[in-house]
């Protein structure tokens, strides 16, 4: 299913893999399992959604390394690490670089499942917001060069006679080419053309 959340499992404890891919079952979560990070990182491509229930320490190449890697990537995608007793100070340091949390060995089940929740939750809403992200930077994109300088100057609060004058066009060429920029970005008011050029400014500053 497209944009499915799944909880994936990176762990080198077959044990752990199973167990935690069983409990998901029993809540009707999809998941999936590996047995390495570099496993992962194959399988790995940015539409994912979802998070990542992520083992610490794992030979070849340790959680931490991974979530640096994905980092480097451009994945928002939440990591919950798993760790033992003496990987606190890596934990501590994975946190430092935007993990979500760490559960302690052993762990609750249920503590586990509700920071899964939360971090499935918090997918959501980024996801959300790139597909806003989306839709504003495709709908500007059907705007035409001189299209674009009347969107610029009206959303900047300047009268058509003005625009007409600082681009050397007869008032009425301001008033069709104004017309089609509001169809073409599908907003009916001046209040929604200017909300969609802050909007626009937000997105470029990220």
């Amino acid at each position: 299913m497209e944009n499915e959340q799944i909880v994936y499992i990176v762990d080198d404890d077959e044990g752990i893999r199973e167990g935690l891919s069983l409990l998901l079952e029993t809540t009707d979560q999809a998941s999936k399992v590996y047995d390495s990070a570099i496993a992962f990182l194959d399988d790995y491509n940015s539409d994912i959604r979802g998070c990542l229930i992520l083992d610490i320490r794992m030979p070849r190449m340790t959680g931490l390394d991974l979530q640096k890697e994905l980092k480097v990537l451009g994945s928002t995608l939440p990591i919950i690490f798993i760790t033992g007793h003496g990987d606190i100070p890596m934990a501590a340091e994975a946190m430092r670089q935007g993990a979500l949390d760490f559960i302690r060995k052993p762990f609750r089940e249920q503590d586990l499942l509700d920071r899964i929740n939360q971090a499935l939750s918090i997918d959501a809403g980024r996801s959300n917001d790139e597909r806003d992200r989306s839709a504003i930077v495709q709908k500007l994109g059907l705007l035409s060069e001189r299209e674009r300088e009347i969107f610029e100057r009206v959303a900047k609060g300047d009268m058509n006679k003005v625009v007409a004058h600082e681009l050397g066009i007869s008032e009425r060429t301001v008033e069709v080419h104004r017309s089609q920029v509001m169809k073409k970005l599908d907003v009916k008011t001046l209040a929604e053309l200017v909300r969609l050029k802050l909007q626009e400014e937000a997105i470029n500053a990220l």
